[in-house]
């Protein structure tokens, strides 16, 4: 019988990690040489970012092409599974550009870092905190540390008192500017430095001390306008701000309408080394605040164009982390072309923006499934064993007869090969 009790598994090698996992699930030898096949990430550079390797795991970097951000060209590498995001993205931006492509707009790289405390006069322990801190601000300020040098720090202070069912916690926020790192590092590191403090000053405990990534002091705007009779007249623009009311309505269709976002957003995060899952629970619990809506807003000009705005928390680095170690991850970003997690943050809100437009004028003109399905199609070839020019033909073929299944595929490729 199968046991995941595994003592002494961290300590193994990645190959000898693998043997041990290959014998408790029979996985073959074509199997294992697959787990320990390397592109840019070496095995000796995994085993040093995260714990228990035992191989790396490939996903396909695109590039989506036409965007214009604030009058410069940008090519965006994009790593991502499902097909037709990086499609998507690269003509939402080319009908941006009819009318100059994207404006864009960031804050201050500010994240929140929270101190949570259980204190007995929670009132008289917020005035405490406020009347010291320019004090908390410099004792967060002490530490040794390249951000700190480059102008970051602690900014500001906020105190709230929060009422939970096991009573009231005060809870502390620290308004840090991490400059261009993502910055969770540093914001825990200045978390668990200032809590003996504020312990000390208000004669409580402290409870938590670590970042939030509901970071709303560190936002991303984008702004486009689409030429209505580039996009398809009239009926579209309409269209799509009656698919745009749908979404604010409806929570079951908001949900799906940002996760498009997040498509492109979280896609370009990925091929830069950022962590893609603290951007998605920034994103959708923001657009959550007043109620869940969407992240982009539509209009219509005086003239009948379309104004689409997006506005998002972005927590993002251009250097730091999984960022300065994973080569591929640095790769990208001198495909990008950035030097700052602003620059970095203005791209991500552009190709939000352009993921969206994409996708509802594809579903309120010939339906989202024709372009999918016919990418989707390549995939299921290879599924059903299809080889380099093979894949093409089965994709078209199943494509042109609407029947895209793996035992059509199957079949198709029998007949190519005359068995």
């Amino acid at each position: 019988m199968m046991t995941s009790r595994l003592p002494g598994f961290y300590k193994l090698t990645v190959t000898e990690r693998l043997e041990k996992i290959a014998e408790i699930c029979k996985l073959d030898e074509n199997e294992q040489s697959l787990i320990l096949k390397t592109g840019g990430l070496s095995l000796d550079l995994a085993n040093r970012m995260i714990e228990n390797v035992i191989g790396t795991f490939e996903l396909p970097i695109g590039i989506a092409t036409n965007f214009l951000i604030d009058g410069k060209d940008y090519l965006i590498p994009m790593v991502i599974e499902e097909p037709s995001v990086v499609a998507a993205a690269s003509n939402g931006a080319k009908m941006a550009r009819f009318k100059g492509g994207f404006e864009t707009n960031v804050t201050d790289p500010i994240m929140i870092g929270q101190i949570h405390l259980k204190v007995e006069n929670p009132e008289s322990a917020k005035f405490e905190i406020l009347r010291n801190k320019d004090e908390i601000i410099r004792n967060a300020n002490d530490i040794d540390s390249t951000i700190i040098k480059l102008g970051g720090g602690c900014k500001d202070l906020k105190v709230r008192v929060l009422e939970t069912e096991r009573g009231k916690v005060l809870t502390v926020h620290l308004l840090i500017d991490v400059r261009d790192a993502m910055g969770a590092n540093f914001v825990n590191t200045v978390c668990e430095k200032v809590a003996p403090l504020i312990e000390k000053l208000t004669g409580g405990k402290a409870i938590l001390r670590i970042l939030s990534n509901l970071c709303v002091y560190r936002m991303a705007y984008a702004k486009a306008v689409f030429d209505k009779d580039k996009i398809g007249g009239e009926e579209v623009v309409d269209k799509i701000l009656d698919a745009y009311a749908i979404a604010k309505a409806d929570p079951f269709r908001c949900a799906t309408h940002n996760k498009g976002i997040m498509n492109g957003v979280c896609a370009v995060a990925m091929a830069t080394g950022n962590d893609y899952r603290a951007l998605e629970a920034a994103a959708h619990f923001y657009s959550a605040i007043n109620g869940y809506k969407p992240l982009t807003r539509y209009e219509r000009t005086n003239n009948g164009d379309l104004i689409g705005v997006i506005e998002l928390p972005v927590s993002v680095g251009s250097v730091g982390g999984t960022i300065s170690a994973n080569p591929l991850a640095r790769i990208c970003l001198k495909i990008l072309g950035v030097k700052t997690s602003s620059e970095l943050s203005r791209i991500l809100a552009a190709v939000g923006l352009a993921q969206n437009f994409a996708a509802l004028r594809a579903l309120v003109t010939e339906g989202i499934q024709k372009g999918h399905m016919r990418l989707h199609a390549k995939t299921i070839a290879i599924m059903a064993g299809a080889k380099d020019d093979e894949i093409d033909i089965v994709a078209n073929e199943m494509v042109k007869s609407g029947k895209i299944r793996l035992e059509f595929a199957k079949e198709i490729i029998k007949k190519i090969r005359g068995v």
